[in-house]
């Protein structure tokens, strides 16, 4: 079923400068599925906060502009190169992670994606192998969440953060959410028990006066936040699984962790989790599929726009002006 396009509508970041420096292009070659990849006709691109920090060199690991943007998508298998262990056939679509999604096609390895839950739309699973997989990995494995503990979620309004507060109440824990407060109705609608404004001076006394202490945070804010989780979480027993720094780095020392913030900080990268323990992040998705199964995981309701709409979202995303998932059609 491979398709006779050679060229493709593609976002190409022609810079580290940010994404004023992504620009539509038409002409760009169709990529080759390397070994273990299939060739995907994308049907709808997830847009992430990993897009932005690409975009401005700051990802570790990152590519190197200038690059075809983008890196999560879901759409039609068309192709697949050499070495794919029980290939699934063509036409199947699928969601899942690779180099290039802000593109009419990507590659993706075979290995990490998953099939679109029947009845769904390409777009409705984008989050799955991403949103779900970070969220899911940090409550479970990192966070061993337990039913009655209490957890703190950092920007529970964006994709990750929404995935978060449902898995965590679903698991039976208590849910203290931080975001904007024109995103709080949203955020309390998916079960949280107090959604507080993470720029608030006195955060952490607030969480504190709350909760007692918390049994684990969900840390992605970075310096703005950073403090607060450590002061919150309780001294030994309490953990802060760390997986990205929206407002930028924050410093951790032994000094403060042996005198100050006697706490466990983990830190997670789902890529790197899925290229270093590939068995874990099989049992990841496979737990996300029972949870579609048992209707905990719903369709997705992403805002999907134009691809040619690409920077501007980037912008409002870089900006804080987004809330839920956003996603872009190469095909539009």
């Amino acid at each position: 079923m491979e398709n006779d396009e050679q060229t493709v509508r593609a976002l190409i970041q022609r810079s580290h400068r940010g994404p004023e420096d992504l620009t539509l292009t038409t002409g760009h070659p169709r990529p080759a599925p390397g070994p273990g990849d299939y060739l995907v006709r994308v049907g709808a691109a997830g847009v992430n906060f990993a897009d932005v920090m690409q975009a401005r060199g700051t990802y570790g690991g990152g590519p190197r502009a200038p690059y075809v943007a983008g890196f999560e998508g879901a759409g039609e298998i068309v192709g697949a190169g050499p070495d794919v262990a029980r290939p699934l056939p063509p036409g199947t679509h699928v969601v899942g992670t690779g180099p290039g999604a802000f593109a009419q096609y990507m590659t993706m390895p075979a290995a990490g994606v998953l099939p679109v839950p029947s009845g769904w739309s390409d777009a409705a699973a984008l989050g799955l192998v991403l949103n779900w997989a970070t969220a899911l990995a940090a409550l479970k494995p990192l966070g061993e969440v337990r039913a009655g503990e209490t957890v703190l979620v950092h920007a529970a309004a964006g994709g990750v953060g929404q995935a978060a507060v449902r898995l965590a109440r679903h698991y039976g824990a208590r849910v203290i959410a931080t975001a904007s407060p024109a995103k709080h109705d949203a955020v309390e609608a998916l079960g949280a028990d107090a959604v507080l404004d993470a720029r608030r001076p006195d955060l952490a006394a607030e969480v504190t006066r709350l909760t007692g202490g918390v049994d684990l945070v969900l840390e992605s804010v970075g310096r703005a936040t950073f403090r607060a989780s450590l002061s919150v979480a309780r001294p030994f027993t309490g953990r802060v699984v760390v997986f990205g720094a929206a407002s930028g780095d924050a410093s951790l020392t032994t000094h403060d962790l042996v005198f100050t913030h006697q706490v466990q900080v983990k830190g997670l990268h789902i890529g790197a989790l899925a290229a270093a323990a590939p068995d874990r992040y099989r049992s990841l998705l496979a737990e996300i599929e029972d949870l579609v199964a048992r209707g905990v995981y719903p369709p997705g309701t992403p805002r999907v726009r134009p691809l040619a709409e690409g920077p501007a979202v980037l912008r409002q995303l870089a900006a804080g002006l987004t809330r839920g998932k956003h996603a872009l059609d190469p095909w539009r």
